[in-house]
């Protein structure tokens, strides 16, 4: 009976391509497709700011705040008229305005290399202290959208208001593929 010998490089490149193959890859626009999210043209800033500024393959985004279907911004304090589900809620959607204003800026967010930093600020009141997990309905958004791309350094604070009344707003760093 004649033994059959394998090269070991040959073991190693089938192994590199097995793992290779289970590394999922992301198309962030294909991923907000398969989860019914469409991006709506962002409006106009408000006052003499931008939306987005570019800083060599760096996307510094200003502050967004949750825009419902109809357009609107979802108002109300946390722990008051917001609950804690409702502003999850509204972070997802800060995330999902955060997106259209990055999409506007790059004009594919495929050119995303990696989410690098995120502020999230909650209004709530005094007693509430669950701002962070607040902050993972935008979090978890990103990490749907982006995979391990998505996963970025954060900052979460309770704040006594924000403008308009938004329970939530977030800003972000994102960094471009070169």
């Amino acid at each position: 009976m004649k033994k059959l010998f394998l090269n070991p490089l040959f073991i190693l490149l089938l192994f590199a391509q097995s793992v290779t193959a289970q590394v999922k890859s992301y198309d962030p626009e294909a991923r907000l497709k398969e989860m019914g999210i469409v991006l709506k043209k962002p409006g106009k800033p408000t006052a003499n700011f931008l939306l987005a500024v570019r800083v060599g393959n760096l996307v510094y985004l200003s502050g967004h705040g949750p825009v419902k279907e109809d357009g609107e911004y979802m108002k109300g304090k946390v722990g008051d008229e917001i609950n804690f589900e409702q502003a999850q809620e509204a972070a997802r959607l800060t995330g999902i305005a955060l997106l259209a204003a990055l999409k506007a800026e790059i004009g594919d967010l495929n050119k995303v290399k990696r989410l690098v930093k995120v502020l999230g600020m909650v209004n709530a009141v005094p007693t509430f202290d669950r701002h962070s997990q607040v902050i993972n309905g935008f979090s978890d958004l990103m990490f749907a959208v982006f995979g391990e791309n998505g996963k970025h350094a954060r900052s979460a604070i309770g704040l006594g208001s924000l403008p308009m009344g938004i329970p939530v707003e977030i800003e972000m760093i994102v960094e471009l593929k070169e």
